[in-house]
Formats: structure tokens, sequence, C-alpha cells
């Protein structure tokens, strides 16, 4: 059923008598049933009856109340026909105070900048048609009233977040509060900077380890549960990436990267189930999983923007220590690859229904990307670099699960600026080969490998051309 608009209007002049019947036009034209006097009040009708039935009449969903200078004065000295119409407007509107059949549209203003309105209409929100620019940008606001369509609709209530549910509460201001005392320990040069930096790493892993699961949850969806706790340890993971900012602008800082190194070893342990459990399901840790995976990958691109990239060589070609809960038979250490996550509990959470998610864990990490100086495009740079160090591992495997949205972040400038010379060397620095073609190749043999591992996958890029292979160092 179409809406039905009835126009109160003063004929203060046959300029406004026309503007106002091109409104009605207009509104007729995009599906609007108007009554207007000039349309149908006739000859032997009784106008103030015609009035009185437009505006109570249930039929009509809104009331135009077309405001100028002469409205406003004839309305408020309930002078003629505007008056009567009025008289029976403000009825209206005084005893539905809640009311949003009136909607007042005003046509001018005074020389202090005020709009004409009478009233009874002042305190209600009002729309601009004082000038052919405000009318074209308000119309679309005047129909979506019309239709009940508004712009900005207030969503649907959700339930309470798990965090308010749960028995446990863990604040940061322990952590916020360590590294405050880190940063003026480093700004201000201060004596015992290795005790400052473990009291700071220290309260981020006791943050996070106090989220680890080590009894079943009493939740209705662990998914929710577990995007909770991802959410909480994402306050943790930008305190670490400030501190990586904070001291890796100092260049060739080797405690800084011994230092490095071991946190991330001691990141790995928070995804494994701690040791002191016997029965566990392994859905439990997959929000330490994100958070570890996540962590490292800012890390790396907080890394790559401070063009430290002696120690991003050192993270690469370091073997990590397997947990105790983990570590089986001969085998003690893991590479890098062992800081990649995932969550599959995320998709019930994270997904538009009826869809799958190629990968939960990257559209957390795009939904959280919350960092101006390290946007989401820069995590993806990231782990296109964590990637080609892969390809140089022969023991290590990544699936690099943001490149599903690098179609939608164009490209990586660090591999494009290695096109030339100077910008080449960088990278060797990191991936520790000087020789181009011999990059090239040992590139090529891993990517090999790689798909051979990853058979079936289909990302929408050739990852090759994504690290501009082909031209890297062949400007001077």
């Amino acid at each position: 059923m179409s809406p039905k608009v009835f126009i109160s209007y003063s004929w203060s002049s046959p300029t406004h008598q026309a503007l106002v019947q091109s409104w009605a036009e207009q509104l007729i034209a995009d599906g609007v049933d108007v009554v207007l006097d000039i349309f149908d009040l006739k000859e032997g009708h009784d106008k103030y009856a015609f009035m009185e039935r437009m505006v109570t009449d249930p039929s009509v969903t809104h009331v135009l109340v077309v405001c100028d200078q002469k409205y406003s004065e004839k309305a408020d000295a309930r002078k003629a026909g505007v008056g009567t119409e009025s008289q029976i407007i403000s009825k209206e509107v005084y005893e539905k105070v809640d009311q949003s059949k009136f909607i007042p549209i005003v046509c001018q203003f005074d020389e202090k900048g005020n709009p004409f309105l009478p009233i009874f209409l002042k305190s209600r929100i009002w729309i601009d048609f004082s000038t052919p620019e405000a009318v074209n940008g308000n119309w679309e606001r005047l129909i979506r009233v019309i239709y009940g369509k508004p712009l900005h609709e207030k969503p649907t209530l959700g339930k309470p977040p798990v965090y308010i549910t749960s028995d446990v509460a863990t604040p940061t201001s322990h952590v916020q509060a360590k590294f405050n005392s880190l940063k003026q320990a480093i700004l201000q040069g201060k004596n015992g900077l290795p005790l400052y930096r473990r009291d700071f790493l220290d309260a981020c892993i006791s943050y996070a380890d106090e989220l680890r699961i080590r009894e079943r949850p009493n939740v209705k969806s662990l998914g929710e549960k577990v995007l909770e706790d991802a959410k909480k340890l994402t306050l943790v993971r930008n305190h670490i990436v400030d501190w990586v900012l904070l001291e890796s602008e100092a260049k060739s800082n080797n405690e800084f990267t011994e230092t490095l190194i071991n946190f991330l070893e001691r990141l790995r342990e928070l995804k494994s189930r701690p040791s002191d459990l016997n029965a566990w399901n392994d859905a439990w840790f997959e929000a330490h999983s994100v958070f570890v995976y996540e962590t490292f990958l800012y890390l790396v691109a907080a890394l790559i923007k401070n063009q430290s990239f002696e120690t991003l060589h050192e993270i690469f070609t370091t073997h990590y220590l397997i947990p105790s809960s983990e570590r089986y038979g001969e085998r003690t250490f893991d590479t890098f690859d062992a800081l990649m996550g995932y969550s599959e509990t995320m998709q019930s959470v994270l997904a538009p229904e009826g869809q799958k998610l190629y990968s939960p864990a990257a559209e957390f990490m795009k939904r959280h990307a919350d960092r101006v100086d390290l946007p989401f495009k820069s995590i993806i740079e990231a782990e296109l670099l964590v990637l080609l160090m892969s390809f140089l591992t022969p023991e290590s495997k990544w699936y690099p699960q943001t490149s599903y949205y690098a179609g939608y972040e164009g490209d990586s400038p660090f591999f494009l600026k290695a096109t030339q010379h100077r910008y080449f060397l960088k990278l060797a620095i990191v991936t520790g080969i000087e020789d181009a073609n011999k990059l090239r190749e040992a590139v090529k043999e891993g990517y090999e490998r790689w798909q051979q591992w990853f058979v079936g996958l289909h990302f929408r890029r050739d990852f090759l051309v994504m690290m501009n292979i082909a031209k890297l160092d062949t400007l001077k």
C-alpha cells in the first residue's frame, strides 16, 4: 500500500503555491499518494471539513507542514484557513506528543538564521527545503521518512557478550601500567631496562594465560566465547606492537632481537594446551591460536615499518622450542610456521548466514584492524613476506589466510620497491640471499613445494606476481 500525505501550506504568493505544487508532483512521481487543495478541493466543498478530514484521516500517513513566514504568523495568530488548519494540527500534535505523522518542511529562515515555525512545531525535527540545493540534498531523507525506510536503522538488540556472562574478569590495566613504565624507561634511558621489559612481557603473558580455558566452558556457544576472548586479546596485541615499534627504532639492537625471539617462543606456548590438562578440546585454545597468529603478523609489519631487517632475518631463521605438552619423539623445535593460527568455531559467529568464510581468523583480523599506523593492508603485506620466507624454508608450511583479502588492498610497496637495487638489498638482508637470480630460483622451488602441500586451495592472485619476483633487482 502506497503512503499517503496531505500538504498543509499558506498561499503566500503564486510563486510559493507553484513551488508546493511542484513538490507534490515530484512526490507522486516517487509513488506517494498526495492530497493537495489544488488537486482535491473542488467547488462546493467545505474547505474546513476538508482540512479536518485530511489531518485526522487514518489513511493519511503523513502531513507535510510547509512552514514559511506567513504560515507561521497565521498559525500563531489563528488567522484565515491556515489558522483553522493549524488548530486542528496542533490539537493532534499536543495530544499525541510521540506522533511522527506531522513533518515540518522549513522554507524560510529569519535574519538570525532561525527557521520560521509555528509555536506548536518549534520542538519538532524539521527538514530544510529553503533553497533548491537544500531540496535536492534532503529529498531522499523526506522520501525515506514517508516510506518508513530511514537511512540509519537501529540494529536488532543482540545477546550480552560472553565477558558479561562469564565469571572471570580480566582487566588490562596492569599490562597498560607495565607498558607505561617500560616506555618511560626507554625514552629516559633508565638503568635496568631489561627488568622493565621483563615485567611488561610477563604481564602480557600472564593476562593471556588467564584467558586460557582449563575446564569445559559453561556457555551456549563456544564460538562466541572464542570470539570474545580473541577481542580481549587484541588489547594486549596492541601493547606488544607498541613495544616493538618503540624499541625497533634503535638499529642493530641485539638485546632487543633476542628478547623478541624469546617472547615469540612464549607466545607460541599460549596456543597449546596447559601442561596440567588431561582432558580438553582443541577448540578451547582457538582464541589464543588467532591471537598468536595475529600478533606475529603485526610484529612483522612493525619491523618492516621500522626497517628492522636484521631482526626480521633472525626471527625467520630461528627455531622455536616446542612446548612440552606437544613434544613427541625426537622433534624438539619448530620453525616460525608454528606461530600460524586458525579458528573453526568463529565460523558460526562471523560468517554471514548461508555463507562460509575461507578463513574466520583472517576475517577476525580484518574486522579488528584498528591501528592507523599499521592498517590491514600492512598486515597482508607482512604475511606475504612470511610466505616468501616459508618458500625459502623447506620444513616450513605457511597458509597465508589474509591473502584472501589481497585483491581489495592493492599491491605491496615493500616488494614493488625491491625492483630497485637499493631496496632489493633490504629484502636481501631478510632472506639472506644477495643474488636476485638465486632468490628467484629458491622462491620458485619453494612455491612448487607449497602448491603440492596445499593442493586444491585456490587464491585469487598469483603469489609470485604479488611478490614481484620476476622484477626484483632489475632497476639500478
